[in-house]
């Protein structure tokens, strides 16, 4: 035996579809927020900087170390000029004096080595603070940028919530009022097909947008008018009205 219900209880169905419909269009729209690509970007682009910063971090603090160890190397040269200046002073050995002087010369040309050393790690140390305090500032912007972007999503999260919200109410009162056989046809035929009830309008099958053959439209006529009937391309219920054409 065909399924029964009223033609008011079908045309209800019509708008839990309207509902259902909507639904799935805020499903999309919250999985579609161009915030969420500004997230993925942003936050891409701010992992990118935190690594750079890591970067940055660690190679400043070598530079840094190496100065302190050729700062080291120049305090013990000029220890040594000094001592061997001072020894030199005080000599009246012309053997001494030849090797002391022969040492300073070396040890002053050891000392311009390293002052030059020293100077050029002095200059990548301030190119390397720069270099770190520039990507500390871009990764800051992205950090705000950041925040910017996740609580706008948030909020239009929030705001499609509350669609959602009043359609999920709304749904609950119209399927309150069908059969339960009616609700558990239109639910099971939505699951299979994407749409359980179909508007016939002039013929055409809102649902698939075909209009139905003679034939198809002769067994529709030939129904009863609380008969549940299903749309022969779309598989859902098929709702008549005044404006079906039959």
């Amino acid at each position: 035996m065909p399924l029964k219900a009223s033609p008011e209880d079908q045309a209800v169905l019509l708008d839990v579809q309207a509902i259902d419909t909507k639904l799935q269009q805020l499903a999309h729209q919250a999985g579609s927020l161009p915030e969420l690509a500004t997230i993925v970007s942003l936050t891409a682009e701010s992992e990118e900087a935190r690594l750079s910063g890591v970067t940055d971090s660690g190679a400043l603090e070598d530079a840094r170390t190496e100065l302190k160890r050729v700062e080291s190397d120049v305090a013990v040269v000029e220890a040594r000029i000094k001592r061997d200046t001072e020894r030199l002073e005080s000599t009246s050995s012309v053997k001494d004096v030849a090797g002391l002087e022969a040492e300073l010369s070396s040890l002053r040309k050891r000392q311009s080595d390293l002052e030059d050393i020293e100077l050029a790690v002095m200059e990548r140390i301030e190119e390397l603070e720069l270099a770190s305090s520039n990507t500390a500032s871009a990764y800051e912007e992205l950090a705000v940028r950041l925040a910017q972007a996740e609580a706008a999503r948030d909020a239009a999260l929030a705001t499609i919530g509350e669609e959602r919200d009043h359609a999920l109410a709304n749904r609950v009162e119209l399927v309150g009022r069908l059969p339960s056989e009616l609700v558990s046809l239109y639910e099971r035929q939505r699951e299979r097909y994407g749409t359980g009830a179909s508007l016939l309008q002039g013929g055409v099958s809102r649902a698939s947008g075909v209009k139905l053959n003679e034939s198809d439209m002769a067994a529709i006529r030939a129904a009863a008018p609380d008969d549940v009937v299903l749309c022969p391309d779309s598989n859902a219920i098929l709702v008549r009205t005044a404006e079906s054409g039959i």
